[in-house]
């Protein structure tokens, strides 16, 4: 297994350069492939920023990447519970946090509309703003 770094997937999702594209094509055709949380976070900033993507082509990337076969994702539970929450409005990286969150009995805060948001969703501690 080969874990990946964030430009491997920006190179694999936007396409922007074919040379490296390909190679990331190729190490994901010929491996399994470990993608740790913070790579997730780091991709879908600079594709939000860098790249201009709305967040439903980021959303659908995100789906179909984690859906490979040869894919291994670190905390698999939270980041299909922060992809959830991202579609539900909720940016990102606090739904990765919150996500990663499941053995609290709280998440806390100071961020009125994401715990606003949050508490419209089914899954993931309690929001408390302090």
């Amino acid at each position: 297994m080969i874990s990946v770094d964030t430009n491997i997937l920006v190179r694999l999702l936007t396409r922007d350069d074919p040379a490296q594209a390909r190679r990331a094509t190729e190490l994901f055709e010929a491996n399994s492939i470990h993608i740790p949380k913070t790579v997730l976070l780091e991709c879908e900033w600079v594709l939000r920023y860098t790249y201009e993507l709305p967040r439903t082509v980021i959303l659908e990337s995100f789906r179909r990447l984690c859906g490979l076969s040869q894919v291994v994702l670190e905390d698999p539970i939270a980041v299909v519970s922060a992809l959830e929450a991202y579609e539900r409005g909720i940016d990102f990286a606090d739904a990765l946090h919150w996500g990663s969150s499941s053995c609290s009995e709280a998440f806390a805060t100071f961020d009125r509309g994401f715990a606003r948001r949050a508490s419209r969703l089914d899954s993931g501690p309690c929001v408390q703003v302090i």
